[in-house]
């Protein structure tokens, strides 16, 4: 695929994610081979990667997850005008979110970036949170972009931190020294095309020079 491609097709993949198909190791080490090209600050490379394919800990982190959903979306109400062309899609949105959290335990690989560090702690600037997140944010979206390219499928998901401790725990990950910045669900993809996004215009949201 071309970069063009591969930068406006990589979908929030849901329903479509192929639960049956493992994904091999290797595949998932040329993902991770392109993710660690992402730039980090001052070049710490302060990333660890934790890839779940265990159906026991799978399950455990299914269920934390499902717990955290349904908290979320019982507190969710309209976030947008009648008129905002974002209104009409919440509903497939949340149908969608809803099979994931159903299915989280049956997805092939779930991959966890963390980076070395932590910013939840009284006085933390935020020159420090973005420097942190902005470590390890870019190596786990290049990531899915590489599993775009060869035919893999996921989505960014952030509920799971809700039991950061928990899976940590769960998973040796040392909680005091890293920190884990998303849970990403990988997958094949059982079908079907993938397009750009409806998204709001550009005049909406850019600004020249000034706000």
């Amino acid at each position: 695929m071309d970069a063009q491609s591969v930068l406006t097709t990589t979908r929030s993949v849901r329903k479509r994610l192929d639960l049956q198909r493992p994904v091999p190791r290797e595949l998932l080490l040329e993902c991770l081979e392109v993710a660690v090209q992402a730039p980090t600050g001052s070049n710490s490379q302060g990333w660890q990667f934790v890839i779940v394919t265990d159906p026991d800990k799978k399950r455990v982190i299914g269920d934390l997850y499902r717990e955290s959903w349904t908290a979320y979306a019982a507190n969710r109400g309209p976030r947008y005008e009648r008129d905002d062309p974002r209104r009409a899609q919440l509903p497939r949105v949340a149908t969608s979110a809803q099979y994931l959290a159903d299915h989280m335990h049956e997805v092939p690989a779930l991959v966890i970036p963390c980076i070395e560090g932590r910013v939840d702690r009284p006085g933390v600037s935020n020159l420090e949170i973005a420097g942190l997140y902005g470590s390890i944010l870019p190596a786990a979206w290049s990531f899915l972009l590489a599993a775009r390219d060869r035919g893999l499928v996921g989505a960014w998901t952030t509920l799971h931190l809700k039991y950061e401790r928990e899976v940590a725990d769960l998973l040796g990950i040392p909680y005091e020294r890293y920190t884990q910045a998303a849970l990403l669900t990988i997958g094949f993809s059982t079908g079907g095309e993938f397009k750009p996004a409806e998204r709001i215009p550009l005049e909406s949201i850019v600004h020249w020079e000034r706000w």
